[in-house]
């Protein structure tokens, strides 16, 4: 495996549009998932546990779970083209993606949100996104130029 990339804060910057795009089709699906799982686990009666399709499923429900199969692997190959980007998935729920980058010569995470227009945040490696820190205008200049 190849060691991952490190962005410069205009690199990931220049992303945040086809990422907002990305996320934002990500979020729906989401939803859309989330309705049809909630429809399926009421015509079972219970969520099931998985989506095979079993012979003694009615015709409705084998058609539920075909669908409901196919959604599910766009939403995984949606997330897979983000992080083909250079992305890493931190939350789906909120459409969290960080990216490494380096502050300070560290290797940290620059951290990006749904609806975000630009990084402001990074954090340590091993920290999470409560430990984020505001990029201040010396960093961020230190980090373009």
């Amino acid at each position: 495996m190849s060691p991952p990339r490190v962005f410069t804060l205009e690199e990931v910057n220049e992303l945040v549009p086809l990422l907002n795009n990305l996320v934002a089709t990500q979020l729906s699906r989401r939803l859309e998932i989330e309705g049809r799982l909630k429809s399926l686990s009421e015509a079972l009666g219970s969520t099931p546990s998985d989506l095979v399709v079993v012979e003694a499923d009615a015709t409705d429900v084998r058609t539920m779970k075909r669908e409901l199969a196919g959604r599910v692997e766009e939403y995984q190959t949606g997330w897979r083209d983000i992080e083909d980007l250079g992305g890493v998935l931190k939350d789906a729920k909120t459409g969290r993606v960080d990216f490494y980058g380096r502050v300070d010569g560290k290797l940290v995470w620059l951290c990006w949100r749904y609806g975000d227009e630009e990084i402001r945040h990074y954090h340590a490696l091993d920290d999470g996104f409560s430990a984020r820190k505001e990029l201040r205008h010396s960093a961020k200049h230190r980090l373009l130029n």
